[in-house]
C-alpha cells in the first residue's frame, strides 16, 4: 500500500501524537522458521514505513517502545542484538530522519547503556534538535512507573531547594517533568502482536489516549494496518469526562 492510499489528512481526524508498542518480532520469526534476531531486524522495516507515513500525514509526534526496563531479563544474546540494532539505527537511520526534518530523541534511563551507545544517542539528538517536521521519540530502557518516579524526584528536589512549593505540585507541573513534556498529549496508543495491555508504557501520558490492539505482528504492520488504526481512531468519540451530548453540542457550535 502506498502513502497515497493513506488517510487524507485534509478530510480525516489525524491524531497529533501516536505511540506504538511494537510487539511480535520474535513470534513472527518463529512462524517463519527463523531466529528471533531476524524478527527484530525485520521489524526495522516496519519502523521506517510508519515513520514515513506519520511524517506525511502531519502527525506531530510518534513514540515507539523499543526496549523496556523489563527487557533486560531476556536472553543475553537477544539483548545484545537489540543493542546492536539500536546502534545501527542511530548510525544509519538518523541521517534519513534529519533529511526529512524529523527530530529524534530517546526517552528512558540511558545510563545502563554502553558509553559508546550513550554518545551516539547524544550525537543523534544534537543533529536533529532543530528539526520541526515531527518528533520521533524512542523509548529505550523505559518504564512508565520509572517515568513518574523520576518526575517526582525532580519536583521533590525543587521543593527542597525552595524553587517550588507544595502548592506548585499539580498535574500540569508533574507532566512538565515527565518524559514527552514537549510534545502534544498522547492521542492514540497502538499495540501490535495480540496482547491487550500497555506493559508499563506511558502510564501517565496515556490517561485519555485511545487504545488500539491488533493481532498483527509488528513486522507485518504496514501502511495498510496503520491506516486501519487511524480509521478506528477517527470513529472514537473522545469525551474527556463529558457526556456525548456535550461533545456534540460543542462540535455543532464550531
Amino acid at each position: 500500500m502506498s502513502n497515497t492510499d493513506l488517510v487524507n489528512p485534509s478530510k480525516k481526524v489525524i491524531p497529533q501524537h501516536v505511540a506504538i508498542i511494537m510487539d511480535g518480532n520474535g513470534r513472527w520469526a518463529n512462524l517463519q522458521g527463523k531466529t528471533r534476531v531476524l524478527g527484530h531486524k525485520a521489524g526495522v522495516s516496519s519502523v521506517r514505513a510508519i515513520v514515513s507515513d506519520s511524517r506525511e500525514l502531519g502527525i506531530k509526534a510518534l513514540t515507539l517502545f523499543a526496549f523496556s526496563s523489563e527487557n533486560w531479563q531476556r536472553p543475553k544474546a537477544e539483548v545484545s542484538v537489540l543493542m546492536d540494532l539500536f546502534m545501527y539505527v542511530l548510525t544509519k537511520e538518523v541521517k534519513r530522519l534529519h533529511k526529512n526534518d524529523i527530530r529524534f530523541k530517546v526517552i528512558g534511563d540511558v545510563s545502563r547503556f554502553s558509553s559508546k551507545l550513550q554518545q551516539k544517542i547524544i550525537a543523534s539528538e544534537k543533529l536533529t534538535e532543530n528539526n520541526t517536521g515531527m518528533v520521533l521519540s524512542v523509548a529505550a530502557n523505559y518504564g512508565g512507573r520509572w517515568d513518574i518516579v523520576q518526575a517526582a524526584k525532580q519536583i521533590a528536589s525543587k521543593v527542597a531547594s525552595k524553587q517550588m512549593t507544595l502548592d506548585d505540585i499539580t498535574e500540569q507541573s508533574l507532566s512538565a517533568h515527565a518524559c514527552l513534556a514537549e510534545v502534544p498529549d498522547l492521542d492514540l496508543l497502538i499495540r501490535t502482536g495480540g496482547d491487550c495491555r500497555i506493559s508499563n508504557f506511558l502510564l501517565w501520558q496515556a490517561a485519555y489516549a485511545e487504545f488500539y490492539f491488533t493481532d498483527v505482528l509488528w513486522p507485518d504492520f504496514d501502511s495498510e494496518q496503520f491506516n486501519k488504526a487511524l480509521a478506528v481512531f477517527e470513529q472514537r468519540e473522545r469525551r474527556f469526562g463529558q457526556t456525548g451530548e456535550q461533545i456534540t453540542t460543542v462540535q455543532s457550535a464550531v
